[in-house]
């Protein structure tokens, strides 16, 4: 019983101290939202990883950590109204890029 609950004051401990760990009431939204941002912010942090991305979309590499850095700055411009689709995205690359990065 001992160890149930501190293995159970260690999750909580966990889930105060970093915010993507979740909790049981995480919705899917925001689940999915923290491994956006993660993933944005190690693409960012590894250089490598950075000219992969940049050479798979045709585009050079300061430009693609300036749109990653962009689309991680506003975290609620993603979300989805009622009908399905994504609001608040500007037309052009811009819209591509935001189809490809969510």
């Amino acid at each position: 019983m001992a160890d149930k609950l501190r293995t159970q004051q260690q999750l909580e401990q966990l889930q105060a101290r970093y915010v993507g760990t979740g909790h049981a009431d995480t919705t899917k939204f925001e689940w999915a939202s923290n491994i956006h941002r993660d993933s944005l912010a190690s693409y960012i942090g590894h250089p490598p990883l950075l000219a992969y991305m940049a050479l798979g979309m045709g585009e050079p590499k300061e430009k693609v950590r300036a749109m990653f850095l962009e689309v991680n700055s506003h975290p609620g411009r993603r979300e989805r109204d009622g009908k399905g689709k994504r609001g608040n995205v500007k037309n052009g690359k811009e819209k591509e890029w935001a189809d490809f990065l969510w």
